[in-house]
């Protein structure tokens, strides 16, 4: 039989469910080869619990991260982990990373547990991340994460897709955090919900392995099943380092001729530094709409923007400078690599010195832990979300930009566009 041009995500559901000829909307049972639980991995021990002589089926495809309260900052909290703890070793589980070891999407990727064409579940949206590595990463529930461990399979619909090409070249100042929120502004919060995003184009193809986690992250605060880059020498490169020796003909690609729902092309030569404004992630308006306003607190961290190159960039502008007075600067490398990176090269000195305060690797503020606002406060954060109450009072803002963004505001003490600001 011959089979129709077929889109990345169809073909990664052929293969993980042994079925042919997919089109959207057929559900199928996959084979997912990982499964990865956060920190409330104890919601999906305490469902397994209750399975009378239930077994994990594949305790090797299975990972525990505890990352977003992490150290425990409640005997609660504790005592899950100590949960989580003793349910790896009784299982068998050998990718359990505790809570020294950073974000769970990082974490993952760094270990070499991601690789192109695969198919990932996990308890985090932003699993999305993992297209960057040209996987099929989505977020899924905990009692679907339990079934993934007894059963071995997921039932999944194949989605449409869209293609979004990036062409043209970033301005200094200007990165690929802004070229995401401009493109959830435009696109909405619920643009592309349920549907698989490819990016491509020759601007995706210069992007570091760093910059395209970025792209796929924040694909989710579009409403994406999943978000994908074509693997090529960067990728290989990545997963060499990492330590694994993945054959680059096993990778996915989608083919010419693939049919798509809606194809976007986004030219960004012209693009200026964007802020998703409070209270919803699609509310972005270009840093000349807002630039003045006055800030409290400024984070620098997350699954979308605490690797290490973000470290980096935020370095850059905050060299030989001072945190403004009155203003709280938060910095949460995303794992234990990145802050030996950090630590290593004199990144790390060059950010205490401005003035910020580093914490341990993880969610950090991002997942509300630590960095809480007070009634009427204002954060500036490179993270994905900017819902009210997310850091703390539903009365407080969060603005969202990219690290550059965030560092020279941080020295301001207002919002401010880093492009002509010295580095």
């Amino acid at each position: 039989m011959t089979l129709r041009p077929r889109t990345f995500v169809e073909k990664a559901i052929e293969r993980a469910s042994g079925k042919t000829g997919l089109v959207p909307g057929d559900i199928v049972d996959v084979t997912p080869d990982v499964y990865m639980s956060h920190t409330a991995s104890w919601r999906c021990i305490r469902t397994f619990e209750k399975l009378e002589g239930a077994k994990i089926l594949h305790p090797e495809r299975v990972a525990m991260v505890m990352d977003h309260i992490a150290p425990a900052r409640t005997s609660v909290i504790a005592a899950y982990h100590r949960l989580c703890r003793g349910f790896a070793k009784e299982q068998g589980i050998e990718n359990f990373f505790d809570v020294n070891a950073g974000i769970c999407h990082l974490v993952l990727m760094e270990n070499g547990l991601v690789r192109p064409g695969e198919i990932i579940i996990g308890t985090d949206s932003h699993s999305t991340i993992y297209g960057a590595l040209g996987a099929l990463g989505t977020g899924v529930g905990f009692s679907e994460i339990t079934a993934a461990w007894v059963t071995g399979v997921i039932w999944m619909r194949v989605p449409p897709s869209i293609k979004i090409n990036l062409t043209g070249k970033l301005r200094p100042g200007v990165f690929v955090k802004d070229i995401m929120l401009k493109i959830i502004g435009d696109l909405t919060a619920d643009g592309a919900t349920y549907c698989a995003i490819e990016f491509d184009g020759e601007l995706t193809a210069d992007l570091s392995i760093s910059e395209r986690m970025t792209l796929c992250n924040l694909a989710m605060e579009m409403g994406a099943k999943n978000a994908y880059v074509r693997p090529d020498k960067k990728t290989f490169d990545y997963l060499s380092e990492a330590g694994v020796d993945f054959p680059e003909e096993d990778a996915l690609f989608p083919d010419e001729g693939a049919e798509y729902m809606r194809i976007v092309d986004v030219e960004v030569s012209d693009l200026e530094p964007q802020v998703s404004c409070p209270p919803l992630v699609d509310n972005v308006k270009s840093i000349s709409d807002i630039a003045g306003t006055p800030i409290d607190q400024v984070f620098i961290g997350s699954c979308a923007n605490g690797k290490y190159d973000d470290l980096v960039i935020a370095a850059g502008y905050l060299k030989g400078k001072k945190v403004a007075d009155g203003v709280r600067l938060l910095i949460t490398p995303g794992s234990r690599e990145v802050m030996k990176k950090v630590a290593d090269n004199g990144v790390l000195s060059t950010l205490i010195e401005a003035g910020a305060l580093i914490t341990n690797p993880g969610c950090g503020a991002c997942a509300g832990d630590g960095g809480a606002m007070d009634d009427g406060e204002v954060t500036l954060s490179t993270a994905n979300r900017n819902f009210s109450g997310r850091m703390g009072s539903y009365k407080s803002d969060i603005y969202l930009a990219s690290p550059a963004t965030a560092a020279v505001s941080a020295i301001a003490g207002v919002i401010t566009n880093p492009e002509g600001e010295s580095k």
